[in-house]
């Protein structure tokens, strides 16, 4: 078992799931890419014809073929596709694969296959043989971007832009250096400031512009959502009460085009900003690059893939120009035999040959006073190319025109001699073509730029009316009452301060019991100064105070004494307080003023200032109905 399950979880890691590193290609794209080579003609080829080519190299069926063959049609880069491959934009399927046409872009077949250098496997029932990989001269791996999920680890390779990529490519040979951020074919925005040459998150948003007091318009949508997707996370948020929006209307054609109508009494910057914060319309992606290498999985930057690339590059060049050299020297020697075969008239001496030895010994008695004109000693498949020379070419040798050609080949010679000496620079001097040529196909559809943070609870819409039924003691928004009604959002919090002196912090409520002596309700706001007056039987006091932090549903007291009861509590400082004793003989004084400004602040804990030992009335921040206006009134002074 234990032996069978890690050949399964070797077999997935490496021939499944994750991309190889020299060519950037799962097997089944590596594959279909074959396949494809294989067929190639310049006419474009039926899907369902290409999955079939495709199913003596892949054994998991047409299913995975077909699917494959969509998403590589998608990204534009190796396959050019014809009819309806679906809709990035809006999710809709591709059409039936027998529906659809492909072919190899022009790109693909000039930089992904040279067949000379492919090394070969048997395939899975040993009947064909396929690539282990391209020899690839593209880093396909970052321009194609990938995801993967294999046995205990995963790949979430971000695509990345095409010309950027090769730029990035010259810069290392070069000696400098360069840094390279994602692009999406959705386009949006993004910000990369986290991420960390492959490591890290990078955060993306739709583009959404302000089309008018009354429309918002999302023109370019994040990778990995949908128009559907996100028409259905905007109805959500509206739904929880999150933002709000009068109509959605979807346009998307070829273009993403989605108009947002904004609600009555709502700013359209706002919903902008709450479209960020609660939909689809902003989302992080993590980035992980795993790749197989020399067989096994490892992790990697950005810049060690390109590095890896990159020397791979050096050296598929170094040998395609060895391998050139090597025909164009072969093309040369054999050009010269046939011109001193046919100017030497050593085919005369084929006359008197009787035996097929006898003809090979003629040829090569004939060509031993010509060794100083030959590029090198004559060989059996040399004689055996002289051999097949028609008597028509003899007759109608052209030697003016044969020199001509063998210049032509001796400067293309002398061009790779040259390229071979400088293999950097001759790479440099390619890709820097390739840009010129490819770069207009590929401009860059992701902006990159730093975003303003959007902060949920500063943008969320306050939709939720929250009230407070005394009868029955209950409050939230949809206690059914009339008292404290506050528009709050999703967010928010409640601060609740008691008769008795509790207070706490709650949750925004749907309907919660909280008794019926309830005298204060609002959002917290821990820095905000408040005024109480408090007593008991003893003294009344009196204090200002900030209620800092809390825990959410812990009870807290702000009468330091037992038994006391609140007169008098409002938010901020009022300029003067008007307190009411209670009649008892020999009083002289019944009633006075203070100013609660003369009072430092304190916490929420703290006792305060003593009042009066009197029995208090009531305090108040207006002048009551009982108060005498008549009566001398005396300021109370605080120690």
């Amino acid at each position: 078992m234990d032996r069978s399950f890690l050949e399964y979880a070797s077999y997935v890691i490496r021939d499944r799931a994750i991309p190889n590193l020299a060519d950037g290609l799962k097997p089944v794209q590596r594959r279909i890419l074959w396949a494809m080579h294989r067929m190639d003609d310049g006419k474009l080829h039926k899907v369902a014809n290409i999955v079939g080519q495709t199913m003596p190299y892949h054994p998991h069926g047409d299913a995975s073929i077909g699917d494959a063959i969509v998403v590589l049609t998608n990204k534009r880069v190796v396959i050019e596709g014809q009819g309806n491959f679906g809709n990035i934009y809006t999710g809709d399927p591709a059409a039936a694969a027998r529906y659809i046409e492909a072919r190899l872009t022009e790109l693909a077949r000039t930089e992904l296959f040279n067949d000379e250098l492919t090394e070969f496997i048997p395939t899975y029932d040993g009947r064909n043989k396929e690539p282990i990989t391209l020899p690839c001269k593209l880093p396909l791996l970052l321009m194609l971007g990938t995801e993967g999920i294999a046995v205990g680890l995963s790949s979430r390779i971000l695509p990345h832009n095409f010309t950027e990529l090769l730029g990035a490519q010259v810069a290392i040979l070069e000696g400098k250096t360069s840094k390279l951020v994602p692009d999406f074919p959705t386009g949006g925005l993004m910000d990369a400031t986290e991420y960390a040459d492959g490591a890290g998150s990078i955060r993306v948003r739709a583009r959404v512009k302000v089309k008018d007091d009354d429309t918002v318009v999302i023109s370019e949508i994040p990778p990995g959502t949908t128009t559907d997707s996100l028409i259905g996370s905007i109805e959500d948020a509206a739904r929880k009460g999150k933002l709000k929006v009068r109509a959605i209307n979807d346009f998307t054609s070829e273009k993403v085009e989605i108009a947002v109508e904004v609600p009555k009494g709502v700013e359209p910057r706002q919903l902008v900003d709450a479209l960020y914060a609660f939909t689809q319309c902003e989302q992080s992606i993590t980035s992980r690059i795993m790749v197989i290498r020399d067989s096994r999985p490892v992790e990697m930057t950005v810049t060690e893939v390109l590095q890896a690339n990159t020397a791979q590059l050096i050296d598929l060049l170094r040998r395609e120009l060895e391998l050139k050299r090597d025909q164009i020297e072969l093309e040369l020697h054999h050009r010269t035999l046939v011109q001193l075969f046919i100017e030497n008239k050593v085919y005369k001496r084929l006359e008197t040959a009787k035996t097929a030895e006898s003809v090979v010994r003629e040829v090569y008695e004939g060509f031993k006073p010509l060794r100083n004109q030959m590029r090198r000693d004559l060989t059996d498949p040399d004689v055996e190319m002289l051999l097949r020379v028609q008597i028509r070419r003899i007759s109608l040798f052209d030697i003016q025109q044969h020199r001509q050609e063998m210049e032509k080949i001796s400067a293309e010679l002398t061009r790779t001699l040259k390229s071979l000496k400088n293999v950097k620079g001759h790479a440099i001097s390619r890709l820097k073509g390739l840009i010129e040529k490819y770069g207009p196909q590929f401009p860059r559809l992701t902006k990159s730029g730093r975003f303003d943070e959007v902060e949920a609870k500063d943008v969320a819409f306050k939709t939720f009316k929250v009230t407070y039924d005394r009868e029955s003691g209950y409050i939230g928004f949809k206690a059914g009452g009339d008292e404290f009604t506050i528009m709050c959002s999703k967010f928010e919090k409640l601060l609740l301060v008691f008769k008795d002196g509790r207070y706490k912090v709650i949750e925004l409520p749907e309907k919660q019991f909280v008794g019926q002596d309830l005298i204060y309700c609002e959002p917290p706001d821990r820095e905000r100064i408040y005024t109480v007056a408090y007593g008991n039987k003893e003294a009344t006091w009196i204090k200002r105070f900030t209620f800092g932090g809390t825990i959410l549903e812990k009870e807290y007291q702000l009468c330091p004494d037992p038994k006391s009861k609140i007169f008098f509590f409002e938010p901020d400082t009022p300029e003067k307080v008007y307190i009411k004793y209670k009649a008892a003989p020999h009083q002289k004084v019944s009633q006075q003023t203070a100013k609660p400004g003369d009072l430092v602040v304190k916490n929420a804990k703290a006792r305060g200032n003593q009042v009066s030992i009197k029995d208090v009335a009531s305090i108040n921040s207006k002048p009551p109905r009982n108060w005498d206006a008549s009566e001398p009134v005396t300021q109370l002074k605080f120690v």
